[in-house]
């Protein structure tokens, strides 16, 4: 059910995205380990936390408005934050990447937490996850966040932001039952054909459909870097991800996946957002994505780089500072506000 709402102005749209996970998670929460960052008065604090997935780990930080962090640890709990949002991460992304987004969070009084998924940057290497799927990130980490959420951050408003497959993983429910709401950015039906730049779709199935499998299955792991793909990434979440970007609808052409009807099992308000340069989605590959939302109000919208004065934003611009932070404003209004 898709709409635009007169608060999100609809402008012509767009977005991009790529996919993830699958299996049973436990969430623990190890005694915290306070950072240096953020001493500075009025700034953010950051909490590096490990949540354990089966007898995996994630490292994830847990960013905290100024003061909050001394006030837990004084066992003021009265002095909860207004809420919390949790950031699902693009694929081959750091949760590094959303530091100037969670500490923008922060300073809307609200906790946020980025992590990394299994396989990639300081969650294990890719080679020692090398069976780790794409469906594993989404099914399996992305709920085993949340949970551990939903215990260190209990009666306060949860809400999500889920970029590029981490947007896949709420689309189909992973890890939203217990948010209010929840935003995807650049998340859309990632199929290679329908990648509307002639060049870039002949570069991105060079990578996933010529490249990548061989080197995947003879180092165990994608080598992103290498191949300006982003980080490196488990063998068999980059097999995965091949497989689907040659199905006309993506993972909903997965059988597996039961895609169709966990899609439309999601009934929180969800605000979709994109950009109309990013060179993997079009505005029709991100409908594409949210159509299959049929129960949950969804709400639309797509900046271009003139509307927020910047020369490019492309598939991560949106989550970037200086180039998406003149519309995160919006997004954090969005997210908080109170659904009906």
């Amino acid at each position: 059910m898709r709409s635009h709402s007169a608060s999100m102005k609809s402008a012509s749209t767009t977005s991009a995205a790529t996919n993830s996970a699958t299996g049973n998670s436990a969430a623990t929460n190890p005694a915290p380990t306070p950072s240096a960052a953020g001493n500075a008065a009025g700034a953010a604090t950051s909490e590096p936390v490990s949540i354990a997935v089966g007898a995996d780990v994630i490292a994830a930080t847990v960013w905290l408005p100024a003061g909050e962090q001394n006030a837990e640890q004084r066992g003021e709990h009265n002095a909860a934050p207004a809420g919390v949002v949790t950031v699902h991460p693009a694929t081959a992304t750091p949760g590094r990447f959303y530091r100037a987004l969670a500490e923008f969070i922060t300073g809307r009084g609200l906790a946020a937490v980025t992590y990394d998924y299994r396989g990639t940057c300081e969650s294990g290497t890719p080679r020692e996850f090398r069976r780790t799927r794409m469906r594993d990130w989404m099914a399996t980490d992305v709920p085993a966040v949340a949970e551990w959420v939903a215990q260190r951050f209990p009666g306060i408003p949860a809400t999500a932001i889920g970029h590029s497959v981490g947007g896949h993983a709420l689309t189909l429910g992973y890890g939203a039952e217990q948010l209010e709401r929840f935003a995807i950015v650049s998340s859309h039906i990632a199929t290679t054909k329908q990648i509307e730049r002639a060049s870039e779709r002949m570069k991105v199935r060079v990578i996933l459909n010529v490249l990548g499998p061989p080197l995947s299955r003879t180092l165990g792991y994608m080598p992103g870097k290498r191949l300006g793909l982003g980080e490196d990434i488990p063998g068999a979440a980059m097999l995965e991800w091949g497989r689907w970007t040659r199905l006309p609808r993506y993972f909903f052409d997965d059988p597996t996946m039961a895609a169709g009807s966990r899609a439309a099992a999601v009934r929180q308000p969800v605000l979709a957002i994109g950009a109309t340069d990013d060179p993997w989605g079009s505005p029709a590959q991100v409908d594409a994505l949210t159509d299959n939302l049929v129960n949950a109000p969804v709400e639309r919208k797509t900046y271009s780089p003139h509307e927020l004065g910047v020369a490019r934003i492309g598939h991560h611009g949106l989550l970037r500072r200086n180039t998406g932070e003149q519309a995160w404003p919006e997004l954090l209004d969005w997210l908080t506000a109170r659904s009906t």
